[in-house]
């Protein structure tokens, strides 16, 4: 609720707001899953990549774990602590680069780590703390949205236990499985089950399992003293060493997405065109999808003005949903969409030209605000050629 008192005028328009109040709060919480887990949490940088807050997360958490080369590179540069790297395919020019970069390093089918074990393994040979692990899929959906749900039928994540290779396992020290998305202990238990089931028999080879991600920690009401047991539980019994790779968990109910209205029009409903977009600057509202909250507005018509809110770009759905509000809205004010860090800046584009929004870190423990990055032509120009 902090950003209840924040002025939205106080940033250029579009702009990522990030409270570094909340974002350490919820450090703080994945902390304490560490230390009385004994787990060690990853911060999940294809959720939320905002290095200038590395040497932040780096005081509460053990590493991050990264989908590829620049992941790794920005986790070893800017974060401290453990880089863990997988990738559903690797390419051999990145992975010899990966090699020099990560702590563990992930493959997703047997057949990636025959064809580069020679490799992994020579590294290794230079750096003897490098670690290998195969990514299983334990078959079993916790997801209700297909798209985001790796253990669908005919998933290409992991390796399913059928196509499992126990002759292969010289070199390899871990398994990882994941299978939640914003989700709690219980679908977490039940996949464990589910791993135990399958892959039981080869636990006993590990040193090290992966939990993945999907862990909505931080969420108010999540299980945490659960999630501690459960870990605990899973570590003894298999002497192995947890990981636990929340993405969303940092930066939940950190920041907002500040916006400006540009337009009102009328077509059947009042509309207004706002400075953002919903497909280049928000997409997961169209791909999850899902009603982004605007502060201080309701439901259509739950209060006395509705809105039909849409973005800049010529494509027709480029549409925020409908929105109420106290008061009509004017050209010039601004809206501040809120629970905007995770899943956004890590997705923008620049489609029809449209601006990146600028990124600022405020402060609400004492309301120091710094406007970190700005973008312009040449953003958008040197992306393209």
């Amino acid at each position: 609720m902090s950003f209840a008192q924040f002025d939205p005028t106080r940033v250029p328009s579009p702009c990522f707001v990030i409270d570094v109040a909340a974002v350490e709060a919820n450090l703080s919480v994945l902390n304490r899953v560490q230390r009385e887990s004994g787990a060690k949490v990853l911060a999940a940088l294809k959720a939320f990549s905002c290095w200038r807050l590395g040497e932040l997360t780096g005081r509460y958490l053990s590493g991050i774990c990264a989908s590829g080369l620049h992941e790794a590179r920005l986790g070893r540069e800017h974060y401290g602590g453990e880089v863990h790297t997988y990738s559903a395919a690797f390419r051999e020019n990145d992975l010899r680069e990966i090699l020099t970069l990560s702590d563990h390093v992930v493959f997703n089918s047997f057949s990636q780590w025959r064809r580069f074990r020679d490799m992994a393994l020579e590294a290794q040979r230079q750096r003897p703390e490098l670690r290998f692990g195969v990514r299983v899929n334990p078959e079993h959906s916790e997801g209700d949205v297909p798209l985001y749900d790796p253990c669908a039928p005919g998933s290409r994540m992991g390796v399913p236990a059928s196509r499992f290779e126990p002759d292969l396992l010289d070199g390899i020290s871990g398994l990882h499985f994941h299978t939640l998305c914003e989700q709690d202990v219980p679908p977490l238990a039940r996949t464990v089950q589910a791993v135990e089931e399958k892959f039981g028999p080869w636990l006993a080879q590990m040193e090290w399992v992966n939990f993945g991600g999907g862990h909505h920690i931080t969420e108010p009401g999540y299980q945490v003293d659960e999630l501690i047991a459960l870990v605990r539980d899973f570590s003894q019994r298999h002497q192995v060493q947890v990981y636990l790779e929340p993405g969303e968990a940092v930066a939940i109910h950190s920041g907002v997405l500040v916006s400006e209205v540009l337009d009102i029009t009328w077509n059947q409903l009042e509309q207004a065109i706002l400075d953002t977009s919903a497909t280049c600057h928000m997409p997961d509202t169209l791909e999850m999808p899902y009603r982004a909250h605007i502060l201080g507005s309701g439901q259509p018509e739950e209060k006395a003005h509705t809105y039909r809110l849409g973005g800049m770009t010529c494509l027709a759905g480029d549409v925020m949903g409908d929105y109420s509000f106290d008061a009509p809205l004017a050209v010039g004010q601004r809206l501040v969409f809120d629970d905007m860090s995770h899943y956004t800046m890590v997705k923008t584009t620049t489609f029809n030209g449209i601006p990146l929004p600028s990124i600022a870190l405020w402060d609400s423990r004492t309301n120091a605000l710094e406007v970190v990055r700005e973008f312009g032509y040449e953003d958008f120009k040197t992306r393209l050629s």
